[in-house]
């Protein structure tokens, strides 16, 4: 069995190694198809487009590396098949179960490699292609914002309301200012048209400000101009979002945990935070539905059997898409929307292994 195993493992790395080779050529070529006018335009030279195309590769890895796995599998099983080798061990008294456990280690071993890529290469490579593409090919600033409308801001003893912000010229829309005590106790609400930034502080214009007394009540006062004692420059309702590629897990996780605190809604990046998660496992399950395909499919051979692994891809995409925007509308919660495709496909794959040949 140990033999068997080794060249099994072998084989299958070899046959993904080649499978993996294509993809990313075809995707490189793809890409560059799509892209080649904004490079003629934006007047990039060799090596400029060289570098965008090489800090692109890890991420193409990534997103390739589970329908390589599956396509090397069933090719792997259906030559087997082809040559009578399977024959031959279920007829040494081999299972099919046993079979298989070389090439789902494999898999497992596969995940794990894409995880730590995705985590500690794709991040920086990614990001740093995407800046190529948008400052020196399009020559675009690469800024994103959250928080220009409808801004909920904790502070220090404060919370800040705010409908409208102006990022360009820093001037915040018919904002609201609560002020409590160490007890959580509104001392102060601020309303104002406008709050206008000077430089050095903010100023509030044509507002209303009402000051608690002891006994419950509010004194209120109009103004037309007021210093608002506030420590918040306008950087802070005014941050650079980066895309999920360009995270980590961790990086994830703290980006939502900061946005959630100062009021923002993070269920992109808690479900993309879980996809993170969840996205490598799928290796191990295009493994456990490509076997019992490659040996089911006695006419048509490999060819078949392949397009049946790419249409099993295709239900385990779309399932995906459709868990993930259940979960960003808030219909499911985003770990299970991260994970229910996952689920579904994995007992698929352990229901074809059960009914497999044996």
């Amino acid at each position: 069995m140990r033999v068997l195993s080794r060249y099994l493992i072998k084989e299958f790395i070899k046959m993904f190694s080649m499978c993996q080779t294509i993809f990313l050529g075809i995707y490189l070529i793809i890409d560059f198809l799509q892209k080649i006018d904004n490079f003629i335009r934006g007047g990039a030279g060799v090596g400029l487009m060289f570098s965008y195309f090489y800090y692109k590769i890890p991420y193409i890895v990534v997103q390739m590396t589970p329908a390589a796995a599956l396509i090397s599998v069933i090719i792997l099983i259906s030559m087997m098949k082809k040559h009578n080798e399977i024959t031959a061990i279920k007829a040494s008294g081999i299972s099919i179960s046993r079979l298989s456990a070389p090439l789902i280690v494999s898999s497992v071993v596969l995940s794990v490699g894409i995880f730590v890529l995705s985590e500690f290469v794709v991040p920086q490579t990614y990001s740093k292609s995407r800046a190529i593409f948008k400052e020196d090919v399009k020559k675009q600033q690469q800024k994103q914002f959250y928080g220009h409308a409808d801004i909920w801001y904790k502070g220090v003893n404060s919370i800040y309301w705010i409908k409208l912000f102006d990022s360009k010229n820093m001037v915040m829309g018919h904002p609201t200012f609560f002020f409590m005590d160490e007890r959580f106790k509104l001392i102060l609400k601020i309303r104002s048209r406008w709050a206008v930034w000077t430089g050095t502080y903010w100023k509030a214009l044509r507002g209303v400000a009402q000051t608690a007394r002891e006994d419950g009540g509010f004194d209120s006062r109009a103004f037309d101009e007021m210093v608002l004692n506030i420590p918040e420059k306008p950087e802070a309702f005014l941050k650079t979002v980066k895309k999920p590629e360009e995270m980590s897990y961790w990086e994830l996780k703290r980006f939502a945990q900061e946005i959630q605190q100062e009021g923002y809604s993070a269920s992109q990046y808690l479900v993309d935070m879980n996809i993170k998660l969840a996205f490598p496992f799928i290796i191990l399950i295009v493994v456990l539905i490509g076997i019992p395909i490659a040996l089911r499919v006695t006419r048509g051979g490999a060819p078949l059997a392949v397009s049946l692994g790419i249409g099993a891809c295709f239900f385990y995409l779309l399932a995906l898409g459709i868990a993930r925007s259940f979960g960003l509308s808030g219909a499911l919660p985003p770990m299970v929307s991260a994970w229910v495709a996952n689920a579904v496909f994995f007992l698929v794959g352990v229901y074809l292994m059960m009914h497999a040949e044996t």
